[in-house]
């Protein structure tokens, strides 16, 4: 029978696109990978498991989530485990550090956990919480609230549009500015409630999804320089891989999709990748129905050449 933490990391993150990773990683005896996303280490487990006499080196920059879950899998898998507190655009500088110079597979998966929308500050409006979204305190000082509160009109707008492709970014900035005019908004609440009160009603089976959900995805992604570092971490990469080395690429964003996309192609162009999936992996019937939230996962794949 499973207790209440059990029961908790059941249902904050289900781990996607398990079989596809290690199909096409396919880990062998005595090689090194890399999780730049440990999160809750499902991945990270999944490649141990799956090959008995291989390592992996994970990095995650949430000092929380590595607190949570790494000390049990560092246990269970003793030297086979190491797990490196640091952001993933600072990939070749943390395994230099760590006296790593090459390895031989990386996996890296964009999604926010549901760990991190249901129990950190600012991440949901579904909940009410100070508006800060910020993955790792340590590591930036800009909240979701300073944005709010001091961002132009037209700044605001631009990152509503441009991050979350919100149709009505204009109109839901001047509604900001109008409301912090009169009191500082601080809360995940406050701020979706003067999305709600200005976005039209939706009528008859349109698809329900909270107004606030692309405004508070574009927040998030700005406040923690999402798509900047997924650049830095795939310039990177290309320095820390062995020549034939994989790199794994789980998106579920459209532009973080775009961004690896693109990068791909290029470094293709340049004869330093070969794609290996021509057209994007996506989850199984079988798997969305599981775990819904895994319906916008895409996969893509390529190995390094020089």
């Amino acid at each position: 029978m499973n207790t209440n933490t059990e029961q908790q990391s059941i249902i904050y993150h289900k781990t996607v696109l398990v079989n596809e990773v290690l199909q096409y990683l396919n880990p062998q005896p005595d090689r090194l990978y890399c999780d730049v996303t440990f999160g809750s280490g499902g991945h990270t487990k999944a490649i141990l498991n799956y090959q008995q006499n291989c390592k992996v080196v994970a990095l995650d920059w949430d000092a929380t989530s590595i607190e949570t879950y790494a000390p049990e899998l560092e246990s269970i898998y003793s030297d086979r485990l190491q797990v490196i507190w640091g952001n993933f655009s600072q990939l070749y500088r943390l395994l230099k550090k760590a006296g790593i110079t090459k390895v031989d597979g990386i996996l890296a998966d964009f999604g926010t956990s549901q760990m991190h929308l249901k129990e950190r500050a600012g991440f949901s409006f579904q909940r009410d919480s100070l508006l800060d979204m910020r993955m790792s305190p340590a590591h930036q000082q800009i909240t979701a609230a300073d944005i709010v509160n001091k961002a132009s009109e037209e700044k605001l707008s631009q990152i509503f549009w441009q991050l979350g492709q919100e149709a009505h970014a204009k109109k839901i900035a001047q509604a900001i500015i109008a409301a912090r005019q009169q009191k500082k908004i601080k809360t995940t609440r406050q701020l979706a409630l003067i999305i709600e009160k200005i976005m039209p009603k939706k009528r008859g089976n349109a698809l329900k999804i909270h107004p606030a959900t692309k405004v508070f995805q574009a927040l998030r992604m700005y406040v923690n320089h999402e798509l900047n570092n997924i650049q830095g971490f795939l310039s990177s990469a290309m320095q820390v891989l062995h020549s034939g080395g994989l790199l794994l690429c789980i998106s579920f964003h459209s532009l973080e999709d775009r961004v690896v996309k693109q990068f791909f192609r290029e470094r293709a162009e340049e004869g330093r990748l070969e794609i290996i999936t021509k057209k994007v992996v996506i989850p199984t019937k079988e798997e969305v129905a599981q775990n819904p939230s895994a319906r916008s996962a895409k996969l893509r794949v390529a190995r390094f050449i020089k």
